[in-house]
């Protein structure tokens, strides 16, 4: 029975979907103006793990997950580089897509964009409007007011009083309430716009979420999940939207993902110790980078550090060892009575707990290294394929095929590996032994087994 922690009310809870066997899961996306770094690469692993298991777990998902592709830094962006918005846009979508491929990332069912829904989120805003939750400012912008929201905190914990004696924000003049915040940014020069009836503007970013989590999945949905850094002011403000729009409650359960950390230091781009995906990817395997970020559990922070990925790569590599002389044999379905398989799905039906979930696969591994059992091996492939590990032909990984090239050292490895077990015929074991050092040397470990000499890099 699928239990996971829910955000809205601080604690685990059983899983019950609205519709039997269906989920509507929704995930806050990226904005894309730029390369996506380390956090965008957690969120999408994480829910990508997460919709995979609620599929295996039997469920019909609805897996959305936007793009917001207008906002200020997007506009600045494509003003510095001279370029057209939709030009940026799309560049960007296509570099984020190709980072999600490489993590091995499933797309999701959809993937709205902000632009293509103005009709939807001007909609919602005049409903709110008519209802008394939003108004228009003397510059035509739209504002959102918290303070007619009987609701507003209850994802966050804070309260308007919490807000007015510990946050400091902007003034603005046009506010009613210095916390209400704006769902319509009215047109400034040389900026895109839309006609909409408080005059030509653009949406701002809380809104978009609200208009089109509801146009796809409906008023009330079973699953809202982003980064832990969305929780407030974003989706509180999602939250105070969509119910007040919709008169029911938004999301059943609200899924929140740790910071990422570098160094035991909060990422962050103002702080300048991010780091994009595609410059990690220079340095490790797509799979070691999800397999690091799969080592810890969902909600706790991810410290990234050099020792953390190479931490992660030797334990994966203890994985692929065990699997490296595996029968060419059919991939067996499941048998989730198998005692490992039960323990394993135990773990990840707790609140999606790949740790447990990854020392479930090591202990299994520890046994097929006793005993070369063909099935085993494929339980083995077959659990962590539900993770998105192990996906890979184990030389390749264990060879570094698949990693850009910056071995300029010369070597034929084969080639040195032939000249060895050509000395140890001729029992000139002191040649072998220097073919082997000069291998080792350049972090090339060898193996000898019944088959053949086999290497891998250390």
């Amino acid at each position: 029975m699928l239990s996971l922690y829910n955000s809205l009310t601080n604690q685990k809870e059983i899983f019950k979907s609205i519709k039997p066997q269906e989920v509507r899961l929704y995930v806050c996306g990226m904005t894309v103006y730029d390369f996506c770094h380390l956090g965008h690469a957690r969120v999408m692993v994480i829910f990508d793990v997460i919709n995979r298991w609620l599929k295996i777990s039997g469920y019909n998902v609805q897996y959305v997950r936007n793009i917001t592709d207008i906002d200020d830094k997007i506009i600045k962006k494509a003003a510095d580089e001279n370029i057209t918005i939709k030009d940026l846009t799309e560049r960007f979508i296509s570099e984020m897509n190709q980072d999600a491929d490489a993590l091995g990332v499933l797309r999701p069912d959809s993937e709205p964009k902000a632009t293509d829904h103005i009709s939807d989120i001007i909609n919602m805003i005049q409903i709110l409007i008519d209802k008394g939750f939003a108004y228009v400012g003397e510059n035509n912008d739209v504002y959102y007011s918290v303070s007619e929201f009987s609701g507003y905190g209850k994802l966050s914990g804070k309260t308007l009083k919490d807000l007015r004696a510990g946050d400091r924000v902007d003034i603005d003049p046009y506010k009613k309430n210095n916390f209400d915040f704006v769902m319509w940014k009215s047109a400034k020069k040389d900026e895109p716009a839309w006609d909409s009836p408080w005059g030509p503007g653009r949406p701002g970013w809380h809104i978009e979420c609200s208009a089109m989590s509801n146009l796809i999945l409906g008023d009330h949905f079973d699953i809202h999940g982003g980064g832990q850094d969305l929780q407030f002011p974003h989706h509180e403000n999602e939250i105070a939207q969509s119910e007040a729009s919709n008169d029911c409650k938004m999301a059943n359960y609200w899924l929140h993902n740790g910071f990422v950390k570098i160094d035991n230091e909060k990422m962050s781009k103002s702080l300048g110790n991010f780091f994009t995906i595609r410059s990690i990817l220079k340095k490790y395997l797509p799979e070691v980078v999800r397999f690091f970020i799969l080592r810890a559990h969902y909600r706790s922070p991810l410290n990234y550090s050099d020792i953390q990925l190479d931490d992660s790569k030797q334990g994966l590599t203890r994985l692929y060892l065990s699997i490296r002389n595996k029968a060419k044999s059919p991939k067996l379905e499941i048998d989730w009575s198998n005692n490992y398989a039960v323990r394993f799905k135990a773990a990840l039906d707790d609140d999606f707990n790949t740790p447990s979930a990854i020392a479930i696969l090591y202990e299994l591994a520890n046994e097929i290294n006793k005993n070369k059992d063909d099935q085993k091996i494929e339980l083995l492939v077959s659990l962590a394929n539900t993770l998105g590990i192990l996906t890979m032909n184990p030389d390749d990984f264990l060879q570094g095929v698949m990693m850009p090239s910056t071995r300029d050292d010369g070597l034929n490895i084969d080639q040195l590996i032939k000249e060895r077990n050509l000395a140890k015929k001729n029992k000139d074991y002191e040649d072998a032994d220097r073919i082997r050092k000069l291998l080792l040397e350049n972090d090339i470990l060898l193996e000898d087994t019944a088959e053949g000499t086999i290497w891998r890099q250390k």
